[in-house]
């Protein structure tokens, strides 16, 4: 991915317009295992994908809590994602000692946003590495974010990033209209489900995925393992009473034919290729 002159320094324009370093932050963010987040009026689910580097290794923490109200998932590079988080906690601390009150979510994606963008406009400095999912709970409502490498960021109803997230996205823009009104546990299942679909045939397990919730008179708090496995085997035994359905339907109506032309044949005494 070598640009010649116009992609070792962060502040060099390239003659059509772009900024080479700041896209290989947004590069950095795809490659990093996937991070999912969704919304209803009244709660905020974020969930994750646990990969590990060897089969020897843990996998790395995803998912931050910021404050009661506030939590975040990441994709990219940890490191990065560690030290924005640890700011973040920083701000909501600091507003809620100055002013007695939550921090609004909106304000705390501005001014995490600022903090990305001064590192697009600095030499001496390089993009964070990292993508933000934010999510939270204030007066105006629930609310999820992405903040991006560049200094931008968009609010969700539901939004997938990092590695194989393209699929969630399919899986989220086919369910995301009834996210509105969704209850809270009908926002965990379509939140495992769209882990599901960034392993692309790999089981799911509990163990391969981190979920975390948030909402109206619920603080930020992650799910326990058995918690998670529990939806995962309801969904599972579901999806195989439907295919027990479908085989048997299958096989009534292969049978029908068969003793239909079978009646036939005994009556005329006919071999039936003879027919």
């Amino acid at each position: 991915m070598f640009r010649n002159q116009y992609d070792t320094d962060v502040t060099t324009w390239s003659p059509t317009g772009r900024l080479f370093q700041v896209e290989y932050a947004m590069e950095a963010v795809k490659q990093g295992s996937a991070a999912i987040g969704l919304r209803s009026r009244s709660h905020v689910v974020l969930a994750c994908v646990n990969k590990a580097q060897s089969e020897l290794s843990s996998h790395q923490k995803k998912i931050f809590k910021v404050d009661d109200h506030i939590g975040v998932a990441i994709a990219g590079l940890t490191a990065d994602g560690r030290v924005l988080s640890r700011y973040m906690r920083s701000e909501a601390i600091n507003h809620s000692f100055t002013y007695e009150s939550p921090l609004p979510v909106g304000r705390l994606v501005v001014h995490l946003a600022d903090k990305a963008q001064v590192c697009t406009q600095r030499s001496w400095k390089r993009p964070y590495g990292v993508g933000l999912l934010v999510g939270g709970l204030d007066e105006s409502g629930a609310h999820l974010y992405y903040n991006c490498p560049s200094g931008n960021y968009f609010e969700y109803q539901a939004f997938a990033i990092g590695s194989r997230s393209q699929a969630a996205k399919t899986y989220l823009e086919r369910r995301f209209e009834s996210f509105g009104d969704a209850s809270r546990e009908d926002l965990i299942k379509d939140a495992i489900l769209a882990v599901r679909e960034t392993l692309q045939g790999e089981t799911l397990k509990s163990s391969l995925c981190t979920v975390s919730v948030l909402g109206v008179g619920e603080p930020f708090h992650f799910l326990d393992q058995e918690t998670i496995q529990k939806v995962i085997d309801t969904f599972e035994k579901v999806a195989e009473d439907e295919e027990g359905e479908a085989g048997e339907g299958d096989a009534e109506a292969a049978a029908a034919p068969a003793e239909q032309g079978g009646g036939g044949a005994g009556d005329q005494d006919v071999a039936p290729m003879e027919m």
